[in-house]
């Protein structure tokens, strides 16, 4: 459906620029933005290379098997559900990891691992308490070091490009916590019925 209003708006605007004689500015428009999208997603793309290349090293020299086994508890608490040893702990404290220094596509696969094992783990239809409790926190963003904000603004030429990370992880920190305050009063609200 989406597709097709953005279609409709393209179509509009085109049909609109046509009787209005500014054809020229759409087209100047388009080359000009499809332009800056390719540059944006190259400048992105050897960000995330060097981030996950980094994450690679990190997991072959046991440091994520470490942060794991550090994070361990504190994500035990957050998802008493849970079995304490079973390796969806380790794709929860992985995604954990790579969302703190800001790799959200390089978590997404983490995440969907973690959403797979919950589901096995979950024998009804319906979202488990720690499917929900996981989608709140990635929703709200654990990002500590936001990378990807971190590479637009070197890419644009920023004076301070480092700038925006006290506030990232300032308000990375509150977003997070009420996701989880939220999440435990809706499941205790739940459980009371």
């Amino acid at each position: 459906m989406v597709h097709l209003i953005w279609a409709g708006l393209a179509c509009i605007g085109i049909v609109y620029a046509l009787f209005n004689g500014t054809i020229g500015d759409v087209n100047e428009a388009i080359f000009s933005s499809a332009n800056e999208a390719i540059q944006l997603v190259i400048g992105l793309t050897s960000i995330l290379v060097f981030w996950l290349g980094l994450m690679k090293i990190a997991e072959k020299a046991n440091i994520l098997a470490g942060l794991s086994r550090l994070f361990r508890p504190v994500v035990s608490k957050l998802f008493p559900d849970l079995p304490r040893n079973h390796p969806v702990m380790g794709y929860i404290t992985s995604n954990f990891i790579a969302n703190i220094f800001g790799l959200g596509n390089a978590a997404t696969p983490l995440g969907l691992k973690a959403m797979k094992e919950m589901k096995q783990l979950e024998p009804s239809e319906q979202a488990s308490r720690s499917m929900v409790t996981f989608l709140a926190i990635n929703t709200a963003g654990v990002t500590l070091i936001p990378t990807t904000v971190l590479a637009l603004r070197i890419q644009h030429g920023s004076v301070a490009p480092t700038e925006t990370v006290a506030a990232t992880m300032i308000v990375s920190i509150l977003t997070t916590t009420f996701a989880i305050i939220i999440d435990r009063l809706f499941h205790y609200k739940r459980v009371r019925k």
